[in-house]
């Protein structure tokens, strides 16, 4: 059997399977007779973006292997919220640490059916293999590496000499987390949704930033006219709401793998986003990566979404003080370095 035969079943199998399980909810409607999504939705999760090597050929998690992955998960988040002892001070002008343990949000379940991976297709579960020339951007929030700009990691940087020697959420332009497309990391993972019979809107927590989704059938903005998020245009399939977003910028990645590693660049990227309510607590996130000029296949991600309660304001901005102190120390550091003529 070929691959692209066993892919068209194994998606088919799970599409079939899917739709079984969700056929008897009725999702609640707008007067506009559209399934509701407004709230505020919640899509962090243990489950990593791709099948980890050591469960390679393994679809789903047994339910005891689940509950051991997420005892474990408990029990190092409660290490590292323990309180540490300090014997003496900090040293002025020492390091003294940015984010602990209590902001960061890594979750505390899988997804439902118990997933060893984000990604669905591929049936293996990862990304798949790039196109010769394709540009990774590798960088670390511990340290600075070698690299160029446009810095499209969403965390991490180049340097220090510059605002644009940093990656996009350290300068407040882009969320860790907001996309598009969507994907949990780090914290602040929620959004809110709210529709009219015309638009949908989709607000970040993340960076605080909305998608304005037009649902009237208007053409996508010309291809000069390049965003940091892109231009969306969304339409009904039956009670799926499809978004399908080009136009992204060249300072953008085609696709971040994680917050410190950027693949591509978003010029060709063809991004298409599924919005589906399944239950009254749950909302189904699915999108398909389509750059054919990074990625030798498109690939798509399924990532349910949990009722959330409050969004809260993130107040990140480009003006912000830790960017306006990390310049100030390296100018403060080249002062005191000896003069080398």
């Amino acid at each position: 059997m070929s691959t692209r035969i066993f892919t068209v079943i194994l998606v088919l199998a799970l599409t079939v399977g899917s739709a079984a399980a969700q056929t008897a909810y009725r999702p609640p409607r707008l007067p506009d007779g559209k399934p509701d999504l407004q709230g505020v939705w919640d899509f962090r999760t243990l489950t990593p973006l791709e099948r980890p090597e050591n469960v390679a050929g393994k679809a789903r998690l047994t339910t005891e292997e689940a509950a051991e992955l997420e005892a474990k998960a408990a029990a190092r988040s409660a290490a590292d919220d323990a309180p540490t002892v300090r014997t003496s001070p900090l040293p002025v002008g020492g390091n003294v640490g940015a984010y602990n343990n209590f902001w960061v949000d890594r979750g505390a379940k899988v997804v439902d059916d118990q997933r060893t991976s984000l990604i669905v297709d591929p049936p293996d579960g990862r990304l798949p293999a790039l196109r010769p020339g394709v540009e990774r951007q590798v960088g670390s929030v511990s340290e600075d590496l070698p690299g160029r700009r446009p810095v499209r990691l969403r965390a991490a940087g180049i340097g220090t000499d510059s605002y644009e020697d940093r990656g996009l959420a350290e300068r407040c332009l882009l969320g860790f987390n907001s996309g598009p497309p969507i994907a949990p990391a780090g914290y602040n993972q929620n959004i809110q949704i709210f529709q009219t019979a015309s638009h949908v809107a989709i607000l970040n927590e993340m960076v605080h930033d909305a998608r304005i989704v037009p649902l009237d059938g208007r053409a996508h903005l010309r291809p000069t006219i390049r965003q940091w998020m892109g231009d969306s245009r969304g339409h009904w399939e039956g009670d799926t709401l499809v978004v399908e977003t080009t136009n992204f910028t060249d300072k953008t990645a085609s696709f971040n793998a994680s917050i410190s590693i950027a693949i591509g660049t978003g010029v060709t990227l063809r991004l298409i986003e599924r919005f589906r309510r399944v239950a009254d607590d749950t909302l189904i996130y699915e999108y398909t990566v389509d750059d054919a000029k990074t990625f030798t296949r498109p690939f798509t991600v399924q990532l349910p979404m949990k009722r959330g309660d409050t969004l809260y304001e993130y107040a990140c901005h480009e003006g912000n003080h830790g960017l306006l102190n990390m310049l100030r120390g390296a100018r403060a550091a080249d002062r005191a370095r000896p003069s080398s003529r």
